[in-house]
């Protein structure tokens, strides 16, 4: 039941509550975020925030008061019997934050950035050439052209630009054809949500309630799969901005330290 897709896929809120959990969880895989997901209303507040298993808390100098626990999968590497590396799974059971006494714990702020950071961090050294526009048919925000640049409406407010960017490099890390599959469209679609909730854009012209209708019809292993590619998609443009993020860190304290 816990790794059962359908949970998320027949309905349009539950889909973007899990997406939200997996925004959280960026680094969790699609299957573990579906884990977590139909597990969590094991938690106090019902919602998992930060998970670490027992040692993990033990060395944050943070006590698991709670029996209950949150099952996801870890991956292990093993050699096969002619020699070749596997990959297999073993159950791992973790605690979330609110399961531990937290007094004497200390968590490292996160670090925040500007709205221009993001920005920057987004085009920068982005596959595909990016040019800004005065207007665009149909008063799209981006749009990608036929020699793969994306073209962007010049003069739009943060959240309008990052969405309508990122909506388009996540169509492109999708593209197997000039046309974009419905399936391939609703996964960019996902994968953007996806990367505004990670980064803080806007996220309330979102809906999914189409989401039942583009999932009907596959098998559980195709709707993971599906996950698998949304969750994949919105991870490969993150870890590009998060590389770019941190160079502008490393370049303001060295303007700094100057």
């Amino acid at each position: 039941r816990w790794k059962n897709p359908t949970v998320v896929s027949a309905d349009g809120g539950k889909f973007q509550s899990y997406l939200d959990l997996q925004a959280h969880f960026d680094r969790y895989s699609a299957v573990n975020a579906l884990l977590i997901f139909a597990q969590q209303d094991k938690l106090p507040a019902h919602t998992a925030a930060r998970l670490g298993d027992f040692d993990y808390w033990e060395k944050q100098n943070a006590f698991v008061k709670e029996k209950s626990v949150i099952s996801i999968l870890e991956p292990q590497v093993y050699t096969k019997e002619d020699g070749t590396p596997g990959t297999g799974y073993n159950a791992k059971k973790v605690f979330d934050i609110s399961q531990v006494d937290s007094r004497k714990l200390k968590i490292a702020p996160q670090p925040s950035y500007t709205e221009r950071q993001l920005l920057s961090a987004l085009i920068s050294k982005a596959p595909m050439k990016i040019m800004g526009v005065g207007e665009l048919q149909g008063d799209r925000g981006a749009a990608t052209n036929v020699d793969g640049e994306i073209l962007v409406r010049r003069g739009m407010e943060f959240s309008d630009t990052f969405r309508a960017v990122a909506c388009e490099m996540a169509g492109s890390e999708l593209a197997t054809d000039p046309e974009l599959s419905p399936e391939q469209e609703f996964s960019a679609y996902a994968a953007t949500y996806l990367l505004c909730k990670k980064y803080g854009a806007d996220v309330q012209g979102f809906s999914f309630e189409d989401a039942p209708g583009v999932f009907d019809g596959m098998g559980a292993q195709e709707i993971k799969g599906q996950l698998s590619q949304i969750r994949d998609t919105a991870e490969n443009i993150s870890s590009r901005m998060a590389r770019q993020l941190e160079a502008q860190q490393r370049a303001a304290k060295s303007q700094e330290a100057r």
